[in-house]
């Protein structure tokens, strides 16, 4: 890793879009998420301690921790940051892929881009399974635990929680709408193996999934997609959230139309950044 932990806690952001989202998402999670930035804050946010000298023997602890790789804490950032990188790449294309089926003379573009419902898709699977193998590598457990990561939801709360909730209503019920489930699953066991090779996200973080070849990888997404989609279905349940609701709250800090809520969610995944601490 090419900076260390305490620099990038230190580096959060204290506002721009990454923020703005995060906050409008808190009517699916109330007060589940504040935006605590500073290692030393995080740990008097984290820990209740205000004595100096054990903030810092906690603050060394913690790097120390972080530096250790058998400990997994720096595999999962690796995983958080790979995400993030080239889910921008993704959702550029499939921005392109959006112009070029409503621009004739951008046309051309459709050849050479995916399609958007299935780079949301994969996107979006590919996001759960960069969960569940950051979960298994904090917690030290094999690669393809499914039922412990599922069972962890349960418990998930703050940081941890509002991603997942970003995840279901930024990845899933903006651009694929209120049956992203279905229409995630079924899009998913239509993907070859090929066409997951093909993608950016999946060729960089591949050797972190669990499967010996593509084609078993391929079915380690969908499986792990399958066994989240009962929590998901209940936040969706719990929460009356739809994608009219999402894009209500989001119009507090960016102009959406109601009919290009495809280039929404591109757009999105274009300019804000994931948050991966609260496992830290």
């Amino acid at each position: 890793m090419s900076k260390a932990i305490f620099e990038l806690v230190d580096e959060l952001p204290t506002s721009g879009l990454t923020i703005s989202m995060l906050n409008a998402l808190d009517f699916a999670a109330p007060g589940e998420w504040e935006n605590v930035v500073g290692f030393v804050n995080t740990i008097k946010h984290v820990t209740g301690e205000s004595d100096d000298d054990l903030i810092q023997e906690i603050g060394e602890r913690a790097i120390y921790l972080y530096n250790d790789r058998s400990q997994g804490y720096q595999r999962a950032m690796w995983l958080y940051q790979t995400v993030d990188s080239t889910d921008k790449a993704l959702a550029a294309a499939a921005l392109a892929n959006k112009v070029g089926e409503t621009i004739p003379l951008l046309g051309f573009l459709n050849k050479v881009t995916p399609k958007a419902d299935k780079a949301q898709t994969i996107d979006l699977t590919l996001k759960l399974v960069a969960e569940l193998v950051a979960f298994c590598q904090i917690n030290g457990i094999p690669g393809d635990s499914i039922g412990d990561f599922v069972a962890s939801l349960g418990e998930y709360s703050g940081e941890s929680l509002i991603r997942m909730v970003a995840l279901v209503c930024v990845d899933g019920l903006i651009p694929l709408g209120p049956d992203f489930i279905d229409k995630a699953i079924s899009g998913i066991s239509q993907t070859s193996p090929q066409e997951l090779e093909q993608n950016p996200t999946f060729s960089s973080m591949k050797d972190a999934i669990p499967g010996s070849n593509s084609g078993s990888k391929l079915d380690f997404i969908g499986q792990s997609f399958d066994s989240v989609k009962g929590w998901m279905g209940n936040l969706v349940a719990n929460k009356d959230l739809n994608p009219q609701n999402v894009l209500n709250n989001l119009q507090g800090f960016m102009q959406i139309a109601d009919d290009k809520l495809d280039y929404v969610a591109a757009f999105l995944d274009m300019s804000t950044n994931y948050c991966p601490f609260a496992h830290f």
